[in-house]
């Protein structure tokens, strides 16, 4: 194994899973629901009169921030991913995890996060078939690959 060092960003990685952290905590204290995208986004399929509004403010702001960082951030700390896959195969990736979190009645914020949090059973055996899954995954493809 070994780690690629110029992406490895352990501080980084940390204060963005204690702003996560941060933010579930407040959405739950706030609006009482937990923080899982799969299911913000499905709660829009069919949209519910009332509801529709702060989902939509969600996800507004869930993809309009990373173009927020890179317009205010310096040119030195925004570098774009290198991903090495076909348009194809991202698509495929998609809707795989599409299925997945409707499959597992959540997606990895709502279980991993908020679920483990609440000390759901469901949730704990939800994120370590995630995890479990991933895992296989990864050796699979570097086996074969």
């Amino acid at each position: 194994m070994n780690i690629d060092w110029a992406n490895f960003t352990p501080w980084a990685s940390l204060a963005g899973g204690i702003l996560v952290g941060i933010a579930a905590a407040l959405f739950i204290l706030l609006n009482g629901r937990v923080l899982g995208v799969s299911g913000i986004l499905g709660g829009l399929l069919p949209p519910r009169l009332g509801d529709a509004g702060w989902r939509i403010a969600f996800l507004l702001g869930l993809f309009s921030a990373p173009l927020v960082y890179r317009a205010l951030a310096p040119e030195s700390l925004v570098r774009a991913p290198r991903i090495d896959a076909s348009f194809a195969l991202l698509i495929v990736a998609g809707l795989l995890v599409g299925f997945g979190t409707r499959y597992g009645s959540g997606c990895t914020s709502g279980h991993g996060v908020c679920g483990i949090s609440r000390l759901s059973p469901r949730s704990i055996v939800a994120t370590l078939v995630f995890m479990g899954a991933g895992m296989v995954t990864v050796y699979a493809a570097r086996q074969l690959f």
